[in-house]
């Protein structure tokens, strides 16, 4: 009889265990879960370890970010509607012909309606606001309280962002706190993204069941998305972003979305998302977060977001290259009207909000929100240097600082467009290629509002307002006649002096013979007239009667600057930057004061915290050094009046009153101009790279970059101090004072108690010879400094310098 197999008979080899496949079957489970246990659970460990590591750097890879000086605004204050068009630009504001949002702004005649964003500054907290104000008469007419029309004495406008610094990684990225993230963003991300965010642990097994339905329903046609926000954050912050999908990838997505559940609280994994989404890319730049992502696109605060601007910024959140509003509208509207019917159908926004927003336009900015890494290289070097003693490289980079500078957008502007302009008329086959280097400065806080290295303002490297060292030319000689006007005793502006062929000994037999620019010697003249006109052969003979060694020393006081004390410094004949000769020229524009330049204000922390502040006040000018300053800024005036800038007279600039010196080294090489007004000092020099000659002189190169600022830079008239002045008509020939209505009388200023003994209109006085003016006393308390004669000069003097 054949034998009959059941499931409940035993076979003679089974050992009366059950069937021998069961057994192996049973065998080969166990061993394959022990090998899978055996590598999951040390792999999972390790895994482990990188989500403690690497969520921990999602938090802290923060760029420090550089702003410019907030706009101060204030009844009076020198101002034109252009310029205040541009500062507003460059702070990323909108003209939405409304400007009740903040970020925005109206103009109606001279007439803008601003409102203004809150931030942080070195002062502290700014809190928003909506002001009035009115430009006329290149000044601020009146400033108010948008609404209630209440005058205001002074507002304040949030600082554009000129560069950011950034770590390792080029990641745009601004922290927002989950609490202070929109409503409708946070909500409605998860709508679009993750509905199931508040009940998964990590992956969503029903979102993955409706993918795969999806995708064998369509035949493989269609696919539906099944990551979780928390597989997103896992994708990008801790796998980094990549275009591989390959099963190991997608293995340790799981595993790390799984951990992050574990791990932390869906607040914390939200809040990361929202820091770390990626929303699209300038340059070498990620703009990462959605705050970032909402300065990006729209130019404007993540609070201050329209509906369909939320939605956009969601929907951009699937594919930032592909849904570009800015490259492709069509596509970016067709995903923004989807996530708005998402929002709908969730009942996150009502029927009338959703049908005005389907009728919206994108509301995307036409330009970034988000400035350059680096749109101001000449300008961000000074930053860092400044910056350097106290915060490394390696420790400025990606620390999520805020450092505020003093940098004036529209001063930029101006000079940059000056430098471009001028080099563009003045170039020629005959003339080598020309560069330029110039720094623009507040005279009354010493802030650095600007500064140009190159000819390409965009032109990392080289920095030839900081680092082009040439020589100076006459740039040096209002500070021999500063020291000479500081002998009130000796010299005044009205002081006569020799202008003839000057021949000054040398060591070792050797002899100096400066000639005047012009070749030409000019007889007696006054002291006002030599400084204005630059006569070489007047400016030495007073230079070697106050002595070169103090006049290295006075210039080292002032500046920090070094030079070698031979005579021929008194023309000039020393390499300076153009940095430091505006430090210099500092002390003269801001009318006696030590002001040492800043660039930066001040460092805040990413807490708002002020680490470190670098724009303290500076001290009061002393008496004597305040007297002898406004004295050469007289002179200098009459430079521009008169002299060798008069030129820039027929460019308009006369209503400034502007003091300034021209500057030329030997054989037209080097072209300097410094000048300043009541409120902006500027130093330019223009040159050739290469030392060669360019046939420029001060005033047909520098001064003319100069004047390409001022013309368009709103600026307060040079008003000189008469403090410690006394005004005096003073003959035309002579040297006593005299009255008004006297023939060829001029008006010249005296320190108070040294004018000229008055004489009267019908008693002409002969000009003293230049020699008996020079042999009176004089002071001996001005920067300290020994009054003594000095001794005929035995240190041998360079090249003759340059006129």
């Amino acid at each position: 009889m054949p034998r009959r197999y059941d499931s409940d008979m035993l076979d003679d080899d089974t050992g009366g265990n059950g069937p021998l496949w069961r057994q192996r079957l049973i065998t080969w489970g166990m061993a394959a879960v022990a090998l899978g246990l055996g590598f999951l659970i040390p792999y999972t460990a390790y895994l482990n370890t990188q989500v403690t590591q690497r969520f921990g750097e999602l938090r802290w890879q923060i760029p420090t970010r550089v702003y410019a000086r907030p706009l101060v605004l204030s009844p009076g204050l020198a101002m034109n509607a252009n310029t205040l068009k541009t500062e507003l630009a460059a702070s990323g504001y909108r003209d939405d012909g409304a400007g009740t949002s903040p970020g925005t702004y109206r103009v109606e005649g001279g007439s803008f309606r601003i409102s203004s964003r809150g931030y942080v500054d070195v002062d502290g907290r700014v809190a928003p606001r909506q002001v009035t104000v009115a430009v006329s008469g290149g000044q601020v007419a009146s400033l108010r309280e948008a609404d209630t029309r209440k005058a205001l004495k002074v507002a304040r406008l949030d600082p554009a962002r000129i560069a950011t610094l950034y770590g390792q990684k080029q990641e745009e990225r601004r922290l927002v706190r989950l609490a202070d993230a929109p409503e409708l963003l946070v909500t409605g991300l998860q709508a679009v993204e993750d509905r199931d965010f508040n009940r998964h642990h990590g992956i969503d097994i029903s979102g993955i069941i409706r993918a795969v339905w999806v995708m064998v329903r369509s035949g493989g046609q269609s696919r539906q998305g099944a990551s979780t926000l928390t597989q997103q954050l896992a994708r990008s912050g801790l796998l980094g972003i990549g275009k591989e999908q390959t099963l190991t990838r997608k293995f340790n997505e799981v595993l790390y979305a799984l951990i992050m559940e574990a791990r932390y609280d869906k607040a914390t994994i939200l809040e990361a998302y929202l820091n770390q989404v990626y929303l699209g890319q300038r340059g070498s730049q990620a703009i990462h977060g959605v705050s970032s992502g909402g300065e990006f696109w729209f130019g404007r605060d993540l609070g201050s977001l329209t509906t369909e601007q939320v939605a956009l910024l969601i929907g951009l959140v699937k594919g930032p290259s592909y849904y570009d509003p800015r490259r492709n509208p069509e596509r970016a509207l067709d995903r923004r009207n989807f996530v708005l019917g998402k929002l709908h159908e969730s009942q996150l926004i009502d029927d009338a909000e959703y049908q005005r927003a389907l009728k919206a336009p994108l509301g995307v900015s036409k330009t970034p929100g988000i400035a350059a890494a680096n749109r101001f290289p000449a300008y961000i070097d000074l930053v860092r240097r400044q910056l350097g003693n106290d915060y490394p490289e390696s420790v400025l980079q990606g620390a999520g600082l805020n450092v505020f500078t003093g940098m004036s957008p529209s001063a930029q502007a101006y000079a940059e467009g000056a430098v471009g302009h001028t080099i563009k008329s003045l170039e020629n086959k005959r003339r080598p290629e020309l560069q330029a280097g110039l720094v623009v400065t507040d005279v009354h806080n010493g802030d650095v509002l600007a500064v140009v290295g190159s000819r390409d303002v965009s032109e990392p490297g080289f920095n030839r307002a900081i680092e082009a060292h040439r020589p100076v030319g006459s740039l040096l000689k209002p500070f021999v006649y500063l020291l000479a006007l500081a002998q009130p005793e000796r010299f005044s502006l009205a002081s006569w002096v020799d202008d003839s062929p000057v021949t000054v000994k040398l060591s070792r037999g050797r002899n100096w013979t400066p000639n005047n620019s012009d070749n030409r010697s000019h007889g007696t003249v006054r002291l006002i007239d030599a400084l204005a006109r630059s006569y070489n052969q007047a400016t030495v003979r007073i230079g070697m009667q106050v002595g070169p060694e103090r006049l290295t020393q006075l210039i080292h006081v002032l500046a920090g600057l070094k030079a070698d004390s031979n005579p021929s410094v008194i023309l000039g004949a020393t390499d300076q930057s153009p940095y430091g000769m505006a430090q210099l020229y500092q002390f003269l524009a801001s009318g006696g004061e030590i002001q040492p330049l800043h660039a930066v204000r001040g460092v805040v922390d990413a807490q708002g915290k002020l680490l470190k502040r670098y724009d303290k006040s500076p001290a009061p000018a002393q008496e004597g050094d305040s007297i002898a300053a406004n004295l050469i800024s007289v002179g200098l005036q009459q430079v521009v009046s008169s002299g060798t800038a008069a030129g820039l007279n027929a460019d308009g600039l006369g209503r400034l009153h502007p003091a300034g010196k021209t500057g030329t080294s030997n054989d037209g090489r080097d072209s300097w101009y410094a000048g300043y007004t009541g409120d902006h000092l500027a130093v330019i020099w223009m040159g050739n790279d290469q030392n060669e000659q360019t046939g420029l002189y001060g005033a047909s190169g520098a001064m003319r970059v100069w004047s390409g600022i001022f013309r368009n830079l709103p600026s307060a008239a040079l008003r000189v101090s008469n403090k410690g002045l006394d005004w005096q008509y003073v003959q035309a020939e002579g040297s006593n004072a005299t009255d008004e209505g006297c023939p060829g009388a001029r008006r010249l200023p005296f320190v108070a108690g040294f004018a000229p003994q008055y004489v009267p209109c019908t008693v002409p006085e002969a000009a003293p010879p230049a020699e008996e003016q020079a042999q009176s006393g004089g002071w001996r308390s001005w920067f300290g400094l020994d009054r003594k004669e000095p001794e005929p000069a035995s240190t041998p003097a360079s090249e003759t310098p340059a006129r």
